[in-house]
């Protein structure tokens, strides 16, 4: 079972159309400027920008200018060929990102030239509120930055897989099933839970154990989908998820 502290929209995709990841695409794009590995870089960048903001925040920043240092950095991503010194088997999209935005922010951002407000190149639309809102609701824990930025991409994996069951079950007209089965992703049925449950979908209460079963089965695929597609090298997921998971369990245990 996994647990996830938001939830948002995503695409659909089944396992077999991941066979050629996001981040693999951005790699084998090299020093190109093909529009697939733009489009592959963007994708991943929108789905988690929050860590990167987080972390900017974590390391002393007001709300204003790590939006202005998280948009700046997400732009020059896009612009410059940062890439292309990366090896492909050492190809962690969460990793490449912090080594890049702290060699970003220590030698590359001019902050006496920082841009007035407003006036700034603008990557995609960041909804500052509401990461703002998220980053000062986030438990205070005594960890590094780096740890911390490890259990917020983590999450942030879990919001992506969450947000594409969500998409999947309603394209199969199941969207009040998935709302009534959702807390069960992360959590043991209590005494009488399944009754109240299975009533309001007319169904049994071990056809609805049986629901529960297959959503969870479900999730763990998208998630290991979702993690496949920060790497360059499929032979590293259950490593990956190993150490997502880890950083996860030190949140619990803080």
């Amino acid at each position: 079972m996994f647990a996830s502290e938001s939830q948002g929209a995503n695409t659909p995709a089944r396992a077999s159309h991941f066979q050629t990841t996001h981040w693999s695409v951005v790699l084998a794009a090299g020093q190109s400027d093909s529009p697939r590995r733009t489009e592959a870089l963007e994708k991943l960048c929108r789905a988690y920008w929050y860590p990167l903001y987080a972390y900017v925040r974590q390391r002393g920043h007001g709300p204003e200018d790590a939006q202005d240092l998280t948009q700046e950095f997400l732009a020059r991503l896009l612009e410059k060929n940062w890439l292309a010194d990366l090896d492909p088997h050492k190809g962690r999209f969460r990793s490449f990102l912090l080594t890049a935005l702290n060699r970003f922010l220590i030698n590359e951002y001019d902050r006496g030239q920082a841009a007035k407000r407003g006036g700034g190149r603008t990557f995609f639309s960041l909804d500052q509120a509401q990461a703002e809102g998220r980053y000062l609701h986030e438990p205070s824990a005594d960890e590094t930055p780096e740890r911390i930025f490890d259990r917020r991409w983590a999450l942030a994996v879990l919001d992506q897989a969450l947000a594409h069951l969500r998409a999947e079950t309603s394209a199969t007209g199941k969207s009040q099933q998935f709302e009534l089965l959702n807390p069960f992703l992360s959590r043991e049925a209590e005494a009488g839970e399944y009754t109240g449950v299975a009533e309001q979908l007319g169904l049994s209460v071990g056809a609805v154990g049986v629901a529960v079963h297959r959503l969870r089965q479900r999730y763990r695929e998208v998630v290991r989908e979702k993690v496949a597609q920060t790497l360059a090298d499929a032979a590293q997921v259950d490593e990956e998820m190993r150490h997502l998971f880890a950083a996860l369990r030190r949140q619990v245990s803080t």
